[in-house]
């Protein structure tokens, strides 16, 4: 690309539209959404000409799509095989108590997410926590809250666990183990005061018992297909085993879904469950925000941005919570990136992103794409999970661990 300073307002207005759309969720008098706009976006930069056909290219993370890829088809197959179902059934004949069932589902849905992508971990999981909710006579609130918060601070631990973490995991070049090790610890203090939170916000919900709902019969064995249970799960821990072992992360996903593709199941089952208009969305991001960075970003001197270069984990962490709430967490990640290739402290810099945009996602219902399938998975069930009721949780669960993340990368030696 070559800047031009007639283009700077040209790109700058490109940009903020897109940008300003994005925030929006829509456009006014259309029915076009987040993907179609970054989609609209990207065509734009193309269409007046301030990026090539193959500048564009070039700017897609092919990594982190073909990881995002990988691992949403390792997780459709756990899904087609019972797996989910299996682990549900397993929590309700064990722990049917009020609060032991949120335990065990925050445990749960944060475990998961940690290494497997948070958002199809919640269409897994919504359905099968709503039916366990209305076996077991309980308001599901509390448990749909507890799944949705608690995806999103489990998926903190790993560069898998989530969509801005995976894009931050190629764009920094941090080791898996080294990412998980540093934050993988305010995860787990994190699912802690996540239980906490829900259980005093919910103490009154979590004790009753819900007479007025019909009565639900436990299927007598979930439908699981064994050969392929065994086959996924072993698959999905060799996978797990070389991201830990500092093998190509984005290789081994797509090696792990050709390894389960190699199998009696439809592909057309496998493929209905990849989340492509979230692949289409990154793809436009990367050209919109690429273009903005080599045009408009390098004209700023952020290089001389002291406060910042000198706080990194601090000031990072609270433009990234505000941020990621204004346009959502992946498009802010992005936004990001020319800031943290100046900083001193480029990896502090980066988990601080990955730590902040992800629990930044718990603020209020809109924050994550997570939330919204939760939520959307409930209204569709009759259960309406609303945008003031979900703040009665985000507000504060946000608050304390997003402190707890920035003392822990700001205080703690590794």
């Amino acid at each position: 690309m070559t800047t031009q300073p007639a283009s700077i307002p040209l790109v700058s207005t490109l940009f903020g539209l897109t940008y300003l759309g994005l925030a929006l969720g829509k456009i006014p008098g259309l029915r076009i959404d987040r993907t179609g706009i970054a989609l609209v976006g990207a065509a734009a930069m193309l269409g007046f000409g301030v990026v090539s056909m193959s500048d564009a290219a070039r700017a897609v993370d092919y990594e982190t799509i073909v990881l995002l890829f990988g691992m949403m088809v390792v997780v459709s197959h756990l899904r087609l095989a019972g797996f989910f179902a299996l682990a549900t059934e397993w929590i309700a004949g064990r722990f049917s108590g009020p609060f032991t069932l949120l335990a065990v589902t925050i445990g749960l849905s944060g475990v998961l997410s940690a290494f497997l992508v948070n958002d199809v971990v919640c269409v897994a999981l919504t359905p099968l926590v709503l039916h366990l909710c209305q076996r077991l006579k309980r308001t599901p609130i509390p448990y749909l809250i507890g799944l949705a918060t608690a995806s999103n601070v489990g998926s903190v631990a790993t560069i898998t666990g989530n969509p801005q973490n995976i894009i931050i995991g190629s764009l920094s070049h941090i080791s898996y183990l080294r990412f998980a090790s540093r934050l993988a610890p305010v995860a787990l203090i994190g699912l802690v005061l996540n239980f906490v939170v829900v259980a005093i916000v919910y103490r009154k919900q979590l004790g009753a018992v819900r007479r007025d709902l019909p009565a639900v019969e436990p299927e007598s064995r979930p439908r699981v297909h064994r050969g392929l249970l065994i086959k996924s799960i072993a698959v999905t821990l060799v996978t797990v085993g070389c991201f830990f072992a500092g093998q190509p992360i984005a290789l081994s996903a797509l090696i792990a879904a050709g390894v389960l593709m190699l199998d009696r199941v439809r592909p057309e089952k496998v493929f209905n469950a990849v989340d492509w208009p979230l692949l289409v969305m990154f793809a436009g991001l990367f050209v919109v925000v690429s273009a903005f960075e080599v045009n408009v970003v390098r004209t700023w001197g952020i290089e001389r941005w002291k406060p910042l270069l000198d706080s990194p984990v601090v000031l990072t962490s609270g433009l990234s919570v505000a941020l990621s709430n204004l346009v959502s967490n992946v498009p802010a990640v992005l936004l990001f990136k020319p800031l943290m290739e100046v900083m001193p402290q480029k990896e502090q810099a980066w988990l601080a992103l990955a730590m902040s945009s992800t629990l930044a996602g718990n603020l209020t219902v809109l924050g994550s794409v997570a939330n919204l399938i939760v939520v959307e998975h409930a209204r569709r069930a009759g259960t309406d999970l609303g945008f003031l009721e979900y703040l009665k949780v985000g507000v504060p669960l946000t608050i304390l661990t997003t402190l707890v993340g920035v003392a822990w990368l700001a205080l703690v030696p590794y």
